[in-house]
């Protein structure tokens, strides 16, 4: 066994033991992780910009001392001089391993940039926003009437829009004379009115007619993935998407895994907020950029999370929720200045609305999703499941709506694969297998041809084939299992058994070779038996919530299943049910919502009267926690077998046969279970 140090690369998740000294950037090229460089490791490009993290990682199994990486060196030391390193940021091409290490790969420093799967979803809304703006014509002061220029504001706008009183903070003040004058006194505001508060409040002030626009961000902060929308608060367009990374995957990619990091390690959730509230700066600045408008006219942004995410965007310490009664500082909505929260690359004076929790693990996000899809208003019981690291589940008509949530972690998102990877150009998103020859056909992102097509080599010249994504790994373990590869138990046949040599010898298991390019220097894309444990880990969590939310419900049947999130949106149904990820139902009664949290986000930034509405709503919802169901085991370990254990599918049954072969005759899994059977006799 290995003395040498563990290094760990988040997001990634791919690991590997390397002896002391070893530079990071070699270290992530040898284990294919996606850290740039173009310098040959000079310290010049700093493109290989890397983040160490220290203290305990149970979730890595890990603790990582001050000590784990060499010393800042005079390469470091001479580029921060020149042109700044961020605050805990080294050079990958520098620093080398000394010990145990969690490195996190920023986005910035990875070469296949992220794709955003959240996209935003067309979406008709009924614009009331809380901040909006108004022209008026402000009276001169003079000497007959010597009022202050905030009360001739006040009047004007109670003149001219009826409203009886606004106010205004310190660094608005400080403007407001230069611009009143500027303007001749003609000026635009925007005033913020949340649908709680009594007064209006002055977020900006132009002079003249503003035709600049006024723009929200309404902020899908997940435990994987940061979603945002940049919105126009004046027609509700949606003006950019973008996301990024959620920087706190290298403190553990679970959230249990976060709330033992801030119980370990103290001042471990100050630690999360900072890097959370840095990554909502970064991409506020490269979301304006994109759509090409000024950061400060972004005067308002809705979240929407779970409740650990939710705790650590506020800086509140999420260790109550990591143990029953797993209690929630607030379930309240919360209406705060964004500076307040540390978010200061927005307009100075932006609000904040962040929507209320349901309880305990079923958090904002799960509210957004009952925001706008509405199963309280479903005339037929409809089953809404919100697919990521944690998985929200709605289950409800117009009697009765139930929530709970389910961790399934992080593999549905491409982590703890083996050839796994975030969705980024160059990733396997689709697989086909032939059931004959049993040989793959792919798509990548970046290209619309399939593998075998004309075209295709073309196609992915620049970014090659390097991983594969989230929705690539789902749908490469269905077709498997339709292909007679893998049998109900999920275990992987050998090339005798399944009649091709793409299943390859992996220690005591055996693995199904995609892809292979490592002749010419590329990489060697393979499921294994880990991979599909994982998936069957995952996809079992899910179908055990929605389980446990139809026997609340005292219902076998659901009418229809919407698929949530850049799962729901990327994945067919038909590989959904044969996974068993959901409960059987006809394939035509499974549709996708897109990023329905999202959507939500959208709404209540759009329409101050849907915060309200949710507020109400949220409290008419009955939450299970799963934690604590003992029901919840009996189907989580039934719904290990693909697609079920005991669960018929009928309907599945009508659209694809599934083979029945058994490969436990020997290799690992028997030989384990026979070891078992002795030690009982």
């Amino acid at each position: 066994m290995t003395t040498d140090p563990l290094v760990v690369f988040t997001p990634s998740g791919k690991r590997g033991h390397f002896p002391v000294g070893t530079p990071i950037l070699t270290a992530a090229r040898q284990l294919g992780v996606d850290l740039d460089s173009v310098c040959g490791g000079r310290g010049i490009c700093s493109k290989c910009q890397i983040t160490p993290s220290y203290g305990e990682f149970p979730k890595h199994g890990v603790t990582v001392s001050e000590n784990a990486l060499s010393a800042w060196n005079a390469v470091e030391q001479r580029y921060d001089d020149k042109r700044g390193l961020k605050p805990g940021r080294r050079l990958g091409c520098q620093a080398t391993v000394q010990g145990d290490v969690v490195i996190d790969v920023p986005p910035e420093s990875q070469v296949h940039r992220q794709v955003v799967r959240k996209a935003a979803a067309a979406r008709a809304i009924t614009m009331d926003p809380a901040t909006r703006l108004y022209f008026v014509v402000v009276e001169e002061p003079d000497m007959h009437s010597p009022t202050g220029d905030l009360e001739r504001l006040e009047r004007a706008l109670q003149q001219q829009w009826q409203i009886d009183a606004v106010t205004a903070d310190l660094s608005l003040m400080s403007k407001l004379q230069p611009v009143l004058r500027k303007g001749k006194w003609e000026v635009t505001v925007a005033l913020h009115k949340g649908h709680k508060d009594s007064l209006a409040r002055i977020v900006e002030i132009w002079p003249g007619l503003h035709e600049q626009g006024l723009y929200g961000l309404a902020i899908d902060l997940g435990s994987t993935t940061i979603a945002a929308h940049l919105t126009d608060l004046e027609t509700g367009e949606v003006k950019a998407s973008s996301g990024l990374m959620n920087p706190q995957i290298r403190f553990g990619e679970d959230l249990m895994s976060r709330v033992s990091y801030a119980m370990m390690n103290p001042g471990g959730d100050q630690e999360m907020t900072k890097a959370v509230h840095e990554a909502i700066n970064d991409l506020t600045t490269s979301i304006a950029g994109e759509a090409g408008i000024d950061a400060a006219l972004i005067v308002e942004t809705v979240f929407v999370c779970n409740p650990v995410m939710h705790h650590l965007l506020l800086g509140l310490d999420p260790v109550e929720l990591g143990q029953a009664p797993f209690a929630l500082a607030t379930s309240e909505s919360m209406s705060l200045p964004a500076r307040e929260m540390g978010l200061t690359t927005m307009n100075p004076r932006a609000q904040v609305y962040i929507l209320p929790c349901i309880a305990g693990h079923v958090g904002a996000d799960c509210a957004a999703v009952a925001l706008s899809e509405e199963p309280g208003k479903s005339d037929d019981l409809v089953l809404i499941v919100d697919v990521g690291t944690n998985a929200e589940i709605l289950l409800g008509n117009t009697h009765r709506v139930l929530a709970c949530s389910s961790p399934t972690g992080p593999a549905f998102e491409g982590a703890q694969i083996s050839s796994g990877q975030r969705a980024a150009p160059g990733a396997i998103e689709r697989i086909e297998i032939d059931p004959v020859t049993k040989d793959p056909r792919f798509r990548v992102i970046g290209s619309d041809k399939w593998s075998d097509e004309d075209g295709f080599d073309i196609d992915i010249a620049t970014t090659g084939i390097t991983g594969i994504c989230g929705s690539g790994i789902i749908e490469a373990v269905a077709e498997m299992r339709i292909a007679g590869l893998l049998d109900e138990s999920g275990l992987i046949g050998s090339a005798a058994q399944t009649g091709t040599e793409r299943c390859v010898p992996e220690g005591r298991t055996h693995a199904y070779l995609i892809h292979d390019a490592s002749a010419e220097g590329g990489p060697r894309i393979t499921v294994t038996q880990g991979d599909i444990r994982a998936i069957q880990l995952a996809k079992s969590a899910l179908y055990a919530g929605a389980r446990l939310l139809m026997d609340e419900m005292a219902v076998d049947k659901v009418d229809r299943v919407v698929l949530a999130g850049a799962f729901g949106a990327h994945i067919s149904t038909k590989h959904a049910m044969v996974l068993g990820m959901i409960p059987d139902a006809p394939l035509d009664k499974v549709t996708s919502a897109g990023n329905a949290a999202g959507t939500g986000a959208r709404i209540a930034l759009c329409n101050i009267g849907s915060r309200a509405e949710i507020e109400r709503v949220v409290r008419e919802i009955t939450k299970i926690e799963t934690a604590i169901e003992p029901k919840f085991q009996d189907h989580f370990v039934a719904a290990n077998a693909i697609p079920h254990k005991s669960d018929p599918f009928p309907e599945l049954a009508q659209v694809v046969t599934l083979p029945a072969p058994s490969f436990n005759t020997g290799g690992a899994d028997s030989e384990k279970s026979g070891r078992r059977r002795r030690r009982r006799s």
